[in-house]
């Protein structure tokens, strides 16, 4: 089964008014008390065939997710994958795919550590999933908007945020903008493939 989230079109009438008492955006990406200074927030550089993205991610909040990212990306597991989902105005999403569109092997799926502290506010990075909650492993997604009904308890356990692009968002709008069609059964892939080149840790001195 492929690790899916479900588009804004499928929530009811009564989640939409839900979404207005949403926390202000101001308060999304917020830096926990318990963050020391002295230990600065891992920074990830994904260059992919559009342009780079950097990505800020937040293992005071979602500390499982950002050690599993952290690891397939030391791993050089998302060198040469593809977006293989991208919806306009919905989000983005890669990490699982070749090419070819054969599914990469993955590590056991993890905990989702979704949570009201980090919603899914547009240039979030989160995690994709199946119906099952703890099901993530590989695959994430960019949100191109604020996708408040992906939150915890909007309608269910929500999709895990662990982070925020914090350069390169016109790469991800670019990559948006990409004609999709229907291929081998998945919906939503562009025509014209969107590959991740390299996923690097950007090692911060001292």
């Amino acid at each position: 089964m492929i690790n899916k989230v479900k588009p804004l079109k499928t929530v009811t009438p009564i989640l939409l008014m839900a979404l207005t008492l949403l926390m202000p955006a101001s308060t999304a990406m917020a830096q926990s008390n318990d963050q020391s200074a002295s230990e600065p927030l891992p920074m990830v550089r994904m260059v992919t065939s559009e342009g780079a993205i950097e990505l800020q991610l937040r293992p005071d909040v979602a500390p499982d997710t950002v050690a599993n990212f952290l690891q397939y990306a030391r791993d050089g597991f998302f060198d040469r994958t593809i977006f293989h989902r991208v919806i306009p105005g919905f989000m983005i999403q890669g990490g699982g795919f070749t090419e070819d569109l054969s599914r990469k092997s993955t590590r056991a799926p993890i905990r989702n550590e979704a949570t009201k502290t980090l919603p899914n506010l547009r240039g979030t990075i989160a995690m994709a999933r199946t119906s099952a909650p703890d099901s993530a492993t590989s695959q994430f997604f960019i949100n191109l908007s604020d996708n408040g009904f992906l939150d915890a308890g909007v309608r269910g356990p929500g999709y895990a945020v662990f982070g925020k692009v914090t350069q390169g968002m016109g790469v991800v709008d670019a990559i948006a903008r990409k004609q999709t069609t229907r291929k081998q059964g998945m919906a939503d892939v562009p025509v014209e493939p969107v590959t991740i080149e390299t996923v690097t840790v950007v090692e911060s001195e001292g």
